[in-house]
């Protein structure tokens, strides 16, 4: 027995003697099993995760509209979830006739694989031990981790986009145009959110983020980055009060108005798999990713050791969940000239300036230079400019173009008397007078008051004037 001792005991001494904190260099050298073992770790993590946001969301919800919620499925209905998987599963699957069937099938795969990808190199945890093998609760790590995340958002909205166009209806293929330019517009305030952590932690490596953020986390260095993030991952996840793609009031259900079934079940997946991810990459970005917060670290040295980690892990992710859950139940839907104002007019030229700021200070601080007397002087030129701008929209009347539009008795609502444009700066509105309507046998829409004996002769009655084949 007493050979046999030191061996068990060796790796346990090895696991107290391991740096807690990953790095880069020590990931890709786990044994095959345990790479697998953490990406089933991962994907059954995501699944119930998805599961449990449901429910969360519908009992919250529940309360903030003085109602139940669902409690019948599992104890205060915790099964709801896994019984409306079972019900998606079980429901025929309708593919509508015309569509291009090839495309419409792999939409939902190209949304929700990309959402699963992401997770791969969100830290969890530090270093721990794992049947002897010392190992990072962590997929992987990439030198440009944050990138990836990225990309994937990108790719995600290919499958929204084409199965917009696929389906060939008109209102799936405005809501999958919707989620591209929405895209397009949140993605780059949130890659400009990103630069001054990467300047801070001088890695886009998650796990160096996060080491990085040992003595102070950077929603306090770098507020001004996570507020735009905070508005960005709203905006990414395509929920209220930014789900114009989905928007059911005009679009009935959006890009996936014509899935059914598990097609239908992916998109959703895929949407609550977002919401998971961009909450673990504000953590990870901004709150210090596992680490304890300040109070508890403090007073106890073994809060960031261990597997206690995934317990504060855990905490930040669900914060941040219930509060996307919390703005969907108070908030109302946007309009979308206000969804594209926030991301082009405001959130990305605050982005630069902000960055300009921090890369500022960097410059002077490795030179030398008195950070904090310099700091105070940019910061109130900042001030300066942004009340300055804000003055200038206040004044010229929030871009709007105008008040409302004076209605003229016989004219089209978006045009003005002499064939101007009165929408002009404002909504474009198609004229009823349109050319085309008369290639279509429509008449065109004539002022009211009657008609003098010269204007029946010139234009006979419209209702005579329908082209044969028209009905």
């Amino acid at each position: 027995m007493s050979p046999a001792l030191p061996a068990l005991a060796a790796p346990a001494h090895a696991a107290a003697s391991a740096p807690d904190d990953p790095t880069l260099p020590g990931f890709g050298n786990d044994p095959w099993w345990l790479i697998g073992g953490k990406v089933l770790v991962i994907f059954v993590f995501l699944v119930v995760m998805v599961l449990l946001t449901m429910w969360v969301e519908r009992r919250v919800i529940g309360r903030m509209q003085l109602r139940v919620g669902p409690n019948r499925a599992g104890p205060q209905g915790l099964l709801q979830g896994l019984a409306d998987g079972v019900k998606l599963a079980l429901k025929e699957d309708i593919v509508p006739r015309k569509v291009d069937k090839v495309v419409f099938v792999l939409a939902p795969i190209v949304s929700a694989v990309p959402a699963l990808i992401s997770f791969i190199i969100i830290p969890f945890g530090p270093t721990v031990s794992v049947f002897g093998h010392h190992t990072a609760l962590q997929g992987t790590d990439l030198p440009v981790a944050v990138l990836l995340v990225l990309a994937m958002s990108s790719m995600g909205v290919y499958g929204i986009v084409l199965a917009g166009w696929s389906s060939m209806s008109s209102y799936s293929l405005l809501g999958g145009l919707r989620a591209s330019a929405q895209v397009i517009s949140y993605e780059i305030a949130m890659g400009l959110s990103f630069v001054a952590v990467f300047l801070f932690a001088g890695s886009m490596s998650t796990s160096s983020i996060v080491n990085a953020q040992h003595d102070t986390w950077y929603v306090v260095l770098l507020l001004p980055s996570f507020l735009v993030y905070v508005v960005t991952m709203m905006g990414e996840s395509n929920r209220i009060p930014f789900d114009l793609p989905e928007g059911e009031g005009e679009l009935v259900a959006g890009f996936h108005t014509e899935y059914s079934s598990l097609k239908f079940a992916m998109f959703f997946l895929a949407e609550y798999v977002n919401l998971v991810t961009l909450s673990a990459l504000a953590t990870t970005m901004f709150l210090g990713g596992w680490r304890a917060p300040a109070p508890i670290s403090t007073v106890w040295e073994g809060a960031n050791h261990g597997w206690w980690p995934l317990l504060w892990f855990m905490v930040k992710i669900w914060l941040f969940i219930f509060f996307f859950i919390w703005l969907r139940g108070s908030l109302p839907r946007v309009r979308y000239d206000q969804l594209m104002k926030l991301g082009w007019k405001i959130l990305m030229p605050f982005s630069l300036g902000w960055i300009l700021l921090v890369a500022t200070i960097k410059a002077f601080k490795n030179e030398g230079y008195d950070v904090q007397q310099i700091t105070i002087w940019i910061v109130v030129a900042a001030a300066v400019v942004l009340v300055g701008s804000l003055a200038w929209e206040f004044l010229r009347g929030g871009g709007d173009g105008g008040g409302d539009k004076e209605i003229v008795p016989g004219i089209a609502p978006g045009r003005a008397p002499g064939g101007a444009d009165a929408a002009a700066g404002g909504f474009p509105v198609p004229p009823m007078d349109a050319p085309h309507y008369h290639g279509r046998g429509i008449a065109p829409a004539e002022p009211p008051g009657p008609r003098t004996p010269a204007d029946a002769a010139a234009r006979p009655e419209s209702s005579k004037e329908v082209t044969s084949g028209t009905h």
